[in-house]
């Protein structure tokens, strides 16, 4: 197949997904903002061609770069694996009238309003939530919605911009902080445990699917800078404690018509059991997400996802042996990296469980720990056994301490 790849380059796992499209047989063509020079290797070497389209974000300015290529080559496929471009793709594969998603079925993927709308009608357990644009809509939707609640973008990404709120002052303090956001949802806050539900479709058939277990769940993470975020991918996901999770995530795919391609969804489990949605999206997770699904199966889930989309197939072989954990760290202090310390004595006790590091070295700048869940770095980490791998994490997340100044 002729494949268009939007923004093959970036952020940093879209070559990876673009080596996949070219591993399983295709011919990669791909589009983007960035100069050909500054791709990365990765993705240079696997694609055919590159077109530079400066206004990549202009819907019309790119559906006519976009016809343009395909007059001349052909597409078979647009694929785009960012959260941000997914409705471009959208749109340009029904101008051009090629298959896969179309506008309307990726909105309710991008909105959550619109998402969560769906799933009511369908009958699947959602936070109560209300859509607001201004400052006297998000007070209503309070009113409407009780506290605790959260507030966050309607079309966001991860758990940036979201608030708890748990009182009218704090309602008010959170007003000032989401001032530039156009859209938000007002929503109930669900006490409990939070979860992912991934999936690689083809045809409407689930072909590969994982749960992940964030510790701490994301919005305690976010609002605590000594933290050190983890998610975890779970070996057993035939446990019963996530069964009503997983069979919800089935129903929210059908819900939503979804047949070919990543999926990623979050919910939460209450401590009386009941399972309720968080939202979900049309691409994959990010944050090394799809890296420890790798590691606790020793596969390939970017040429997986690849030849699902392409060819309707998933021949990953499957075994689930590890637990597999991400641990994000934060440096202390501001300006540049001065120090690592404790990874000697780490990696001297936990080494054959280590599957990669990499930390901001010294005399770098670190980064802004509010904007990037990824921090000044990360640890990769596997073990069979969940409560030795989930104690592993901990000691990472305690002795392993970045400085700065």
């Amino acid at each position: 197949m002729n494949v268009l790849m939007i923004s093959p380059g970036f952020p940093a796992e879209m070559p990876f997904f673009t080596r996949g499209l070219k591993e399983v047989g295709n011919r990669v063509i791909g589009i983007g903002d960035q100069p050909e020079g500054a791709l990365p290797d990765m993705a240079r070497r696997n694609l055919d061609a590159y077109v530079q389209e400066s206004r990549l974000w202009d819907e019309e300015a790119c559906l006519r770069t976009v016809a343009d290529i395909h007059r001349k080559v052909g597409l078979d496929r647009i694929h785009c694996v960012w959260e941000p471009g997914v409705l471009l793709a959208a749109r340009l594969r029904e101008e051009l009238g090629l298959p896969g998603m179309t506008v309307a079925e990726t909105v309710p993927f991008r909105d959550k309003e619109a998402m969560k709308r769906v799933l009511d009608d369908a009958g699947i357990r959602t936070p109560r939530h209300r859509r607001a644009s201004t400052p006297d809509e998000v007070r209503e939707a309070a009113t409407a919605v009780g506290y605790p609640l959260i507030v966050k973008p309607i079309a966001g990404a991860g758990s940036a911009d979201t608030h708890r709120v748990d009182d009218d002052a704090g309602l008010e303090r959170v007003l000032d902080l989401v001032r530039h956001v156009p859209v938000v949802s007002v929503e109930e806050f669900i006490e409990g445990e939070e979860f992912t539900f991934d999936t690689v479709c083809a045809n409407g058939e689930i072909l590969y699917e994982n749960v992940a277990w964030y510790r701490p769940r994301p919005l305690i993470a976010r609002t605590n800078a000594w933290i050190s975020p983890q998610t975890v991918t779970l070996r057993r996901i035939d446990d019963d404690r996530l069964t009503g999770g997983r069979e919800m995530g089935r129903a929210v795919l059908r819900a939503l018509g979804f047949r070919d391609g990543f999926t990623h969804m979050e919910w939460f489990r209450k401590p009386d059991g009941e399972a309720v949605f968080g939202e979900i999206g049309c691409r994959p997770p990010g944050a090394k997400s799809v890296d420890i699904m790798n590691f606790a199966s020793d596969i390939d889930l970017f040429t997986g996802w690849a030849e699902a989309v392409t060819h309707g197939r998933f021949t990953q072989p499957v075994r689930r042996r590890f637990n597999a954990a991400v641990v994000f760290k934060r440096a202390e202090g501001e300006g540049r990296i001065l120090g690592i310390h404790g990874l000697d004595g780490l990696l001297a006790e936990f080494g054959p469980h280590v599957t990669g590091i990499e930390l901001l070295p010294p005399g770098a700048p670190r980064r802004n720990w509010k904007q990037t869940l990824l921090s000044d770095g990360w640890v990769f980490l596997r073990h069979p056994d969940l409560q030795v791998l989930c104690h592993m994490a901990d000691e990472v997340g305690m002795r392993l301490r970045m400085t700065a100044g």
